[in-house]
């Protein structure tokens, strides 16, 4: 009976910076016992001083990895993927895990912005046909994207800037996909006293008159919507892909906490 009721107050969430650390703490208030997974040590900072039972840093390499830490870890009454909605792997990872361990999995997906600019992009190869030949274009996307989308942008024509991580792995993903250096702008994004001006200073600087960015939602997406507007840029957005088939999901914290406490039944109907 004391091993069941253990397992009855222990979530797994894995997550980054952006809805994660509000979910942490939300579910922490509702008396949750919460072990988080985050992929780098600069995301496991977000979560600096919530009352969390333990922090996991580091990526979880496949579903033979994630079934090990279920079987490792005191059991869990939830999984909970809480990941970038472009973190395709390893939400499909969680998935095949999750059901081959009679594991109860819930996805949080990140609702979708609204606004009248924007075309949408199924790929790279959509840039072809996006008519962005002569324009200076932005590329707002993760780094691990950018060498993919520098060539496309390049063939479709387009005089391509860029940002990227003032890390390691963020200057070798830019160097290889042959930016410029008076092309590239080291930092990371909607930092400082103001979030946007140093994206804003940017375009102003490089006269960008299109921006492609991902279709994530979430405050990066706002941004970007808010200076296309401000601006006058062109805005592309890269097509959130969909989320694994057979998991419950959920688009708001509050029928999150909801489903959490009452039962898969409960799971109110997800509509993008």
């Amino acid at each position: 009976m004391q091993g069941r009721s253990f397992r009855q107050d222990r979530i797994w969430l894995l997550a980054g910076t952006g809805e994660g650390p509000h979910l942490a703490a939300a579910l922490a208030g509702q008396g949750w016992r919460v072990s988080v997974s985050v992929v780098t040590a600069a995301a496991a900072r977000a979560y600096a001083g919530l009352d969390v039972d333990q922090i996991r840093v580091g990526a979880l390499d496949g579903p033979e990895a994630i079934s090990a830490e279920l079987k490792t870890k005191a059991p869990f009454r939830w999984v909970v993927d809480a990941t970038h909605p472009f973190a395709c792997q390893i939400s499909a990872d969680l998935q095949r895990a999750c059901a081959a361990s009679d594991q109860p999995l819930l996805r949080f997906e990140r609702a979708q912005e609204c606004g009248e600019r924007g075309l949408l992009l199924n790929d790279w190869s959509d840039l072809e046909r996006a008519d962005v030949d002569g324009r200076r274009l932005f590329l707002a996307i993760g780094g691990r994207h950018l060498p993919r989308a520098h060539a496309a942008a390049r063939a479709a024509g387009a005089e391509v800037f860029a940002r990227c991580l003032p890390s390691a792995t963020g200057l070798r993903l830019a160097l290889a996909a042959g930016m410029p250096p008076g092309h590239l702008a080291v930092l990371r994004p909607l930092q400082g006293e103001e979030p946007g001006a140093i994206e804003r200073a940017l375009c102003r600087r490089w006269e960008i008159n299109s921006v492609l960015c991902r279709q994530s939602g979430g405050v990066t997406e706002r941004l970007w919507r808010r200076l296309s507007d401000e601006l006058d840029l062109r805005l592309l957005l890269l097509r959130r892909p969909s989320p694994p088939a057979g998991v419950d999901i959920v688009g708001s914290e509050a029928d999150l906490l909801r489903c959490l406490s009452g039962s898969a039944s409960s799971i109110p109907p997800f509509h993008p």
